[in-house]
């Protein structure tokens, strides 16, 4: 499994409503919200070969609510 990160930038008030539905649809493995230029930070995990942008594209970006996301793709643990 591959995992990566995900900051979402929510719409002015939709920070929770949009991290409820990520954690609804149990889709990413940790939800967090931040501070700063992006509301929340998900990470998730998809198999090895899997396309990491179609699962964003189909997967997050359709939640409403979502304003702007940036995926953060990982190489090694340590």
């Amino acid at each position: 499994m591959t995992p990566f990160f995900v900051l979402i930038k929510c719409s002015l008030g939709e920070a929770y409503k949009v991290a409820t539905e990520l954690a609804d649809a149990e889709i990413a493995s940790e939800i967090y919200s931040t501070a700063g230029d992006y509301d929340l930070l998900a990470k998730f995990y998809l198999e090895r070969d899997g396309d990491i942008g179609r699962f964003v594209q189909e997967k997050v970006h359709c939640l409403e609510g979502i304003q702007d996301t940036k995926t953060i793709i990982t190489f090694k643990a340590f």
